[in-house]
Formats: C-alpha cells, sequence, structure tokens
C-alpha cells in the first residue's frame, strides 16, 4: 500500500475517537479530571492540596485555588534545577519560553513526554485528520510541509534541562513519519537570527514540492514575500503549484486573509485555523467555510471558563466546568494539565458558538482590551472593524495597534489606531469614517459612547512607514516566529514605545 494511503488511513482512524469527545464531551472531560487527579495526587502540588480527597469538580474548586504564571514560578524553577514530581507525576526536562507576552521578561512553561505526545503532537496530527475527513482524497503526503515556526535556539538549563520556542521542542522531537516531510532542513529551522532565518528558508524551500504551509500569518506572509522577491514570480501557485492548505493560528486571520488571498489566487486554497501555545493545543476549525473552532476535550487538559464579567484574575470566585458554560458568554480560559499547569489561567477569551459539539472563537486577552471610557472594546471588534474598513477601501492592513488618549479638562477621550498598510489608502479619513462605523456596528458599548461625541471623539489613525512594527519587536527582542503585536491595550505604554521607534520616519496622519 503506498504511504500516502496509509497516512490517510491512520488519519481517519483518529476521526472516530474525536467522534467520541463531539459526542459526549461533559463523559471525556469527567473521565479525564479523574485521571488527573490521580495522576497528580503523588506530587508535591498534590499532596499539598489533599489531592487524595478531591472527588468531584467542586472539591477540586474549594481546595485548589486560581493561579498565574508567578504563582507557578516558584515550581517552575525547581524543576529547571533538577527536581522531578513536583506538579506532574513524569519526567519535566523541556521549557517552552512563550511568545504570548511582549514582556522582556519571559515565562518558561514545563513541557512534559505527556503533553508532547497526547497534546501538542496530538493536535498536528488531528489537524490533518479533519482536513482529510472534509476533503477526501487528499495526497498531502506526496509533498513538503514547510513549517515556519520561531526563532528556534535550543538551551541548555541544566545538563539534562533545554528551554527555546515550543517551534523548536517540537521540532527538535517530531517523529520521524513527520520529519521526513518537513522543510526546511533543522539547521535553518532552528536558526535564531530571523532576518538571515527568512532568506535561508526562502532559497531552500524555492524548489520544494510544498503542499502544505504552516505558521503564524504574519510572519508567514514575510516569507512569502520573500520567496516572490527570490523567485521573481508573481504569486505562490507559481512557485509551488500543488499548494493546497494554510494551517495558521496565534493572531486573528482577518486582518490578514484579502492578502494571502492575493499571495496565492487559488479558489481551492484551504486555510484552517488553530489555537495552540506553549501551554497547550485547544481548538481546530473542523468545519469548512467557518471560523469556529472545536475545543479539543480529550488532548490531557481539563477546562474551566471565568465569566469575564466577573473576571479579577486569581481573586475570581465564579469558575465553570466545561457542562456549565453559556454560549455568546465571554470567558476567560483556565486549564489542567499533563504538564503539571494546574487552575492556570491562560490570559486568552473565548465565547462559545455551539454544545453540540462545542465550538467557539477566541475573543482577544484578558489584558488585551480597551475599557477607559465604559466602550468594552475587546480583540475581536478591533480585527473586525479594521477588515471592514480595509477591504471597502481597497487596502490591506498589515499590523495595528490601540491604545486609549485618555480626556484632558474638556476634550473628549479617543482611540489612537497606529497602523502599518501594504498600501496606503488615497483618503485616510475615509479609512477612519468606515472604521468607526463598523466599530459602531460591532459593539453597542462602543456605540454608544460615541454617540454625539460625548464621550468618546472618532478614531485617531496614525499610518506608520512600512517596517516600523518589525523595528519595534526587534528592539525588544521579539522579532520572529510566534512574537505577535498586541493589539489592544488599556494604557499608552506600547503605543508611545512604538511611536518613538517610529520618530526617525515620516507618521502621516
Amino acid at each position: 500500500m503506498p504511504f500516502n494511503s496509509i497516512f490517510a488511513w491512520v488519519m481517519k482512524k483518529r476521526i472516530h475517537q474525536i467522534d467520541l469527545f463531539r459526542k459526549y464531551p461533559v463523559e471525556v472531560q469527567s473521565e479525564l479530571f479523574e485521571k488527573m487527579i490521580h495522576l497528580g495526587a503523588e506530587t508535591e502540588w498534590g499532596k499539598k492540596y489533599q489531592y487524595g480527597l478531591i472527588n468531584n469538580y467542586d472539591h477540586f474548586k474549594e481546595k485548589v485555588p486560581l493561579q498565574e504564571y508567578n504563582d507557578l514560578k516558584p515550581y517552575v524553577d525547581r524543576l529547571i534545577s533538577g527536581e522531578q514530581q513536583l506538579l506532574w507525576p513524569t519526567e519535566t526536562k523541556w521549557f517552552a519560553k512563550s511568545s504570548g507576552t511582549t514582556d522582556n521578561r519571559s515565562k518558561l512553561i514545563p513541557v512534559t513526554k505527556d503533553s508532547l505526545e497526547e497534546c501538542h503532537y496530538k493536535g498536528g496530527k488531528d489537524l490533518l485528520a479533519l482536513y482529510y475527513e472534509n476533503h477526501p482524497n487528499r495526497k498531502l503526503y506526496k509533498g513538503k510541509h514547510l513549517i515556519v515556526g520561531g526563532s528556534a535556539q535550543i538551551n541548555h538549563l541544566t545538563a539534562d534541562s533545554y528551554f527555546g520556542d515550543l517551534s523548536a521542542i517540537i521540532v527538535k522531537n517530531l517523529p520521524w513519519w513527520a520529519e521526513i516531510r518537513r522543510t526546511p532542513s533543522k539547521d535553518i529551522a532552528l536558526m535564531s537570527q530571523w532576518e538571515e532565518k527568512i532568506e535561508k528558508m526562502a532559497q531552500s524551500t524555492i524548489h520544494e514540492d510544498v503542499y502544505i504551509l504552516a505558521g503564524v500569518p504574519s510572519w508567514t506572509m514575510v516569507l512569502a514575500n520573500k520567496v516572490l522577491e527570490i523567485s521573481g514570480k508573481n504569486n505562490l501557485k507559481e512557485v509551488w503549484p500543488n499548494l493546497e492548505l494554510f494551517m495558521h493560528g496565534g493572531v486573528s486571520f482577518e486582518p490578514y486573509k484579502a492578502q494571502f488571498e492575493r499571495l496565492i489566487p487559488d479558489p481551492k486554497m484551504n486555510y484552517v485555523e488553530t489555537y495552540n501555545a506553549s501551554e497547550g493545543f485547544f481548538g481546530i476549525q473542523d468545519q469548512i467555510n467557518s471560523n469556529e473552532l472545536l475545543l479539543m476535550l480529550d488532548y490531557g487538559i481539563f477546562y474551566e471558563f471565568i465569566p469575564m464579567s466577573s473576571f479579577n484574575g486569581v481573586n475570581s470566585v465564579e469558575a465553570v466546568d466545561l457542562a456549565g458554560v453559556e454560549l455568546d458568554v465571554n470567558y476567560a480560559i483556565v486549564i489542567s494539565t499533563n504538564a503539571g499547569l494546574w487552575r492556570y489561567i491562560v490570559g486568552d477569551t473565548v465565547k462559545f458558538t455551539s454544545k453540540t459539539p462545542y465550538r467557539f472563537k477566541i475573543t482577544g486577552r484578558t489584558k488585551s482590551f480597551i475599557n477607559v471610557f465604559g466602550e468594552e472594546l475587546i480583540v475581536e471588534n478591533a480585527d473586525k472593524a479594521i477588515a471592514r474598513a480595509a477591504n471597502k477601501i481597497g487596502t490591506v492592513v498589515r499590523e495595528y495597534t490601540v491604545a486609549p488618549v485618555f480626556m484632558d479638562g474638556l476634550e473628549n477621550g479617543a482611540h489612537e489606531w497606529l497602523i502599518e498598510f501594504t498600501h496606503v489608502p488615497d483618503d485616510v479619513s475615509r479609512f477612519q469614517l468606515l472604521l468607526d462605523e463598523a466599530l459602531r456596528e460591532l459593539n453597542s458599548d462602543y456605540d454608544a459612547k460615541r454617540c454625539n461625541n460625548f464621550v468618546l471623539g472618532p478614531p485617531i489613525i496614525k499610518v506608520l512607514n512600512a517596517g516600523t512594527f518589525d523595528n519595534w519587536l526587534k528592539s525588544i527582542g521579539k522579532l520572529g516566529g510566534q512574537h505577535k503585536v498586541p493589539r489592544l491595550s488599556n494604557s499608552r505604554e506600547i503605543v508611545e514605545q512604538i511611536l518613538h521607534v517610529a520618530a526617525s520616519n515620516k507618521i502621516e496622519q
């Protein structure tokens, strides 16, 4: 039997297991919860919080406090020094350097063999399984899979302890069946200098038969443009005629969709979104022509959800398990995982769109929103509004970020949008109007504050020169791979940093 047929058969077998948690989601999570409590009982953490006495979810909530990274950091530091069985019973020697923040201080997230195999790798396999379910008789294994990972240097913490971007840990430990179809070579994929890496990735993959692209949209776009520059071709289908799938995640695809459709002018091209992070692999787009994500329930992750209406970090008192969620409510995600993260607040927010099965949309970050004037603007609103405005005016937004302009005396407040276009619209004031209209349609609280300019004035648009956001990311050591520009902030700290970087360039208003 040809290898591609075997590969497709293995992928389809997994669909039967996915169907199990589609049909019995609460039961699957309940069984997983019991297993995790049993495994955690012999760890130092489990003994501290009396896991041996926990026999239901309510007991778990009563005994185990909510956690953020700084609460777990003392345990992580001890794991790094070589101690074991602190948070999870199996060996912990890998630590993923989290890129979900632009802080200079990085987080090192524990990665166990269980979480690597039963979560991160399983997510990658399931993505392909679901793709084969939706697109039968494909032959993806005939071609190469181009993965645009992070600046993936592996660093020794101790003689037998390592850290790096999650993409580095994954590439370093890939099973043989995935490694033989991956491109580029490991020595290029694991380079830490991003600009040189993009150049070498483009040079080394330009003559490969690439079927799949995978990566964060913004950095995949950088690679795609470099490939076109070197090859002299007009679009990626001229370079890779068999390209049929882009697996993306990390940031919303909405602001980038129009640009990818120009890069890959093929109506048969498929785009599949994933929701994966250093802490775990959480969701996969399992339906054609829908941006909802299926919550993956058998990856060794037990889920809880805190309504954002009552969210107060680790001091939040209202949390529900999967059975308790409601549709169209904005929730902060809390996870307990087979890497030893217990009741850990990830920092992302979601809304459920279905409970049969459990599907959701990512709405933003617990700390990435603007609510200075009672407008409750979330990333989902901003992404949709800027995409609508750009589409109507015939332009594409490459990157953007937003911060408040605080009230000053009798002057109203406003939102300041720093935007980098692929080509600047002829009429920026019309773009401003369209953006404002879209935001008012999408968010009733924003609309109320904008009424008659009573509290909130119209958005202030500042157009940045090409490369400004990249220069800012580089200045804080976050250029490349999974690192991303934060969209919304309640403070002006990030905006002022970017404006400082842009000061040497011309800023059009």
